[in-house]
C-alpha cells in the first residue's frame, strides 16, 4: 500500500463538494469573505469512516481500562467478605461490600493512584516514540500487545486458589504496571489519529440544501472529533457497571475476565482500520528540534529571556539570522519560522494545562473517597462503586446533545461559546459538585451509626440510613464539565501543536491527570475519618479561584481560536 499521508495532502476544496449537505448546484466550493466570516454559521464537515474505528478501537481499551480499574480500590482494600465465595463476592442479601486483600484504604489510595500516575505519565514516552520512531498506528499497536498480557495476567491473580494462597499482590501489581504501559503508548495516540483523518483542511462555504450558505470550518470539525472521540471514550467506561455486578455477585475473576474479552475488540478493529487509515509517518528530528529552539533562545537572550518569551521566540526563527556566522549556522538548523510560532502557540497552551491537575483531583482524584463514602451509605444491594459509571453515563447522553443540539444551537444565533469560555464553566460546575460532597460527608457521619468513624463502623448496620443514590450528582457534575474541560483541552493541544508533535502535547495533557495522581499519593494517608470532609472543601475553593485565574490570564486565547486553521 503507498503511503496514505497523501490523502491527508489532498486538495480541501474539492472534497468539500464531496460533504453530503453540499448542494449539487454549488459548482466550487469556495473560501468565505470577510463579510461571510462574521455573518454565516460554521459547521462540521464530513468524518470518515476510519475515523470512527478508531473510535471503535478506543471503546475497547476504556471498557478494558475502566472495566479493571473501577474495582481496583474495592479488590486492594476490603478483606474477603466472611461468608462469602472465596472469589471477593459477599453473601447475597447483606450489606457487605466486595473485598480480596484487604490493606486497607491508604494502601488501595496508594496503590491506585500509583496505578493512575503510570497510566498518564507514559503517553508522553508513547508520544516520543510515536512522532519520532514508530508513528502512531504502530505504536498503538504495540501497546494493544503489552495490554493483552496484562489482562490475562489480572485474570490469573484473582482466582480464588491465588487470593486464599495469599499471592495475588505480587500478579496484581505486574499486571496493572503492563496496563500502565499498554495504556501509555495506545492513549497518547488515539486521538490525534483520529483527528487526522479530516479532510477539512481550510475553511470554505457551501449551500445546504435548505438553501442556507454556511462555512465548513476546520475548527468545528476538530471539536465534532473528539467529541464523538470522548463519546466513544465514556460508552467503554460505562462497562464497569458489568465488572461491579460481577465482583458483587460472582468474584473478581470474572470482573477482570470480561474488560480482557472486550479488550480483544482492539487487534480485530485495528487489522480492518489500516488499509482505510491517513498513517502520517514519524519524523525522527522534531522533538529535538524543538529543544535546540529553546537552546537557541538562551543562547541568544539568555535563561531570562528564554523564560519571558514574547518578541523573544523570533530569536529562533532562522530568518532573524543577519550576520555571516549566523547565517552559516542557519544551514545546520532543519526548522523554519513557522515551527517556532507553533511552538510558541503550543507552550502557551501549555501554560493553560497547568490547571488541569486540579479539576483530576476533583474529577478522578477523589473516587477513592467517593467509593468509601458510599461503602458507608445504604446500598440496597448495590455495589458501593456502582454509582462510578453515572460519570461515564452522563458523558454518554450529554455528549450527543451538546454536539448535535446546544453547539450548533449556539453558533446558529451567534452565541461564541469559545474554549476559555467552556473550560472556566467546567470549573464552576465542578466547585458545586465539590460543595455538595462535603455536604454528604457531613451528613453520612451525623447519621452513621459511629458518627465521624463511619469508614469502619460494625455496630448495628455499620452504615448511614441515607441511600448511596444521594451520589449521583457527586458523579455526573464533575462528569459534565469534563466535556467542557478535558475535549477542549484536546482540541487546543491538536490544534496548537506543530503536525509531528501532536503526539507529545497530547501526552502532555495527559501527564496532568498524573500530577493529581501524584498529589493523591502525598496527601492520601489523611484520606481517613474523621477528615474526610475537607478534601471537598479544599477542592472546591481551589476549583473556583482556578476558574477566575483562568479567564483573568487565558481569555486572549479566545481570539486566536476563533478561525482555527488545519495545515
Amino acid at each position: 500500500m503507498s503511503t496514505t499521508c497523501e490523502k491527508a495532502s489532498s486538495d480541501s476544496l474539492a472534497k468539500i463538494r464531496d460533504l453530503p449537505f453540499a448542494n449539487s448546484s454549488e459548482a466550487m466550493a469556495r473560501l468565505p469573505t470577510a463579510e461571510e466570516q462574521n455573518t454565516l454559521r460554521r459547521v462540521a464537515g464530513r468524518i470518515p469512516w476510519a475515523a470512527y474505528l478508531i473510535c471503535l478501537v478506543e471503546f475497547a481499551e476504556r471498557a478494558s481500562y475502566y472495566g479493571c480499574a473501577g474495582v481496583f480500590a474495592n479488590f486492594i482494600q476490603r478483606p474477603l467478605p466472611e461468608g462469602g465465595n472465596g472469589a471477593g463476592a459477599p453473601p447475597r442479601g447483606t450489606q457487605e461490600t466486595a473485598g480480596a486483600l484487604g490493606l486497607g484504604l491508604v494502601a488501595a489510595t496508594g496503590l491506585s493512584q500509583m496505578f493512575t500516575f503510570l497510566a498518564y505519565t507514559l503517553p508522553i514516552v508513547g508520544g516520543i516514540l510515536a512522532d519520532t520512531r514508530w508513528g502512531r498506528f504502530k505504536t498503538i499497536c504495540i501497546g494493544t500487545a503489552i495490554g493483552a498480557v496484562a489482562h490475562v495476567t489480572l485474570v490469573l491473580c484473582a482466582l480464588p486458589a491465588v487470593i486464599s494462597a495469599g499471592h495475588a499482590l505480587a500478579p496484581f501489581i505486574v499486571s496493572i504496571l503492563l496496563l500502565a504501559l499498554g495504556t501509555g503508548c495506545i492513549k497518547t495516540c488515539i486521538a490525534p489519529i483520529i483527528v487526522d483523518q479530516s479532510t477539512v483542511m481550510s475553511q470554505s462555504v457551501v449551500v445546504l440544501p435548505s438553501g442556507e450558505k454556511v462555512i465548513v470550518d476546520p475548527g468545528a470539525t476538530i471539536q465534532s472529533m473528539l467529541m464523538i472521540y470522548y463519546w466513544s471514550v465514556n460508552i467503554g467506561g460505562f462497562f464497569s457497571v458489568a465488572t461491579s455486578y460481577a465482583e458483587k455477585r460472582v468474584g473478581f475473576w470474572l470482573a477482570y475476565l470480561v474488560p480482557g474479552i472486550l479488550y480483544m475488540l482492539m487487534p480485530i478493529t485495528l487489522v480492518i482500520v489500516y488499509p482505510k487509515l491517513v498513517r502520517l509517518p514519524p519524523q525522527g528530528s522534531v522533538v529535538l528540534d524543538a529543544f535546540r529552539v529553546f537552546r537557541t533562545i538562551f543562547e541568544r537572550a539568555g535563561l531570562k529571556g528564554m523564560l519571558k518569551g514574547g518578541d523573544n521566540w523570533n530569536l529562533a526563527k532562522p530568518t532573524s539570522f543577519a550576520t555571516s556566522d549566523e547565517l552559516e549556522r542557519t544551514s545546520r538548523i532543519r526548522w523554519d519560522d513557522e515551527f517556532v510560532d507553533e511552538l510558541k502557540r503550543t507552550i502557551k497552551a501549555c501554560k493553560l494545562f497547568l490547571f488541569l491537575p486540579i479539576f483530576s483531583l476533583a474529577d478522578g482524584g477523589v473516587s477513592v473517597i467517593l467509593a468509601n463514602q458510599g461503602a458507608s451509605m445504604t446500598t440496597d444491594g448495590a455495589p458501593n462503586d456502582l454509582l462510578s459509571n453515572f460519570n461515564a453515563l452522563t458523558i454518554v447522553v450529554a455528549i450527543p446533545l451538546l454536539n448535535f443540539l446546544v453547539y450548533p444551537a449556539l453558533r446558529h444565533v451567534g452565541i461564541n461559546f469559545s474554549p476559555i469560555r467552556r473550560i472556566v464553566f467546567g470549573f464552576l460546575v465542578t466547585a458545586a459538585a465539590m460543595v455538595m460532597g462535603a455536604v454528604v460527608q457531613w451528613r453520612v457521619y451525623q447519621t452513621s451509626p459511629c458518627g465521624y468513624h463511619a469508614s469502619t463502623c460494625t455496630i448495628g448496620t455499620g452504615v448511614s440510613p441515607i441511600s448511596v443514590w444521594v451520589q449521583i450528582p457527586l458523579y455526573a457534575l464533575p462528569a459534565l464539565a469534563e466535556i467542557f474541560i478535558i475535549v477542549t483541552a484536546y482540541e487546543i493541544a491538536y490544534t496548537s501543536a506543530p503536525r509531528n508533535m501532536k503526539g507529545v502535547v497530547m501526552g502532555l495533557v495527559l501527564f496532568t491527570n498524573a500530577i493529581s495522581s501524584a498529589i493523591m499519593l502525598v496527601i492520601s494517608p489523611v484520606f481517613v475519618d474523621p477528615n474526610l470532609i475537607w478534601p471537598f472543601v479544599a477542592l472546591a475553593g481551589v476549583l473556583l479561584l482556578s476558574a477566575v485565574l483562568i479567564w483573568a490570564f487565558f481569555r486572549d486565547m479566545d481570539r486566536d481560536s476563533v478561525s482555527v486553521e488545519r495545515e
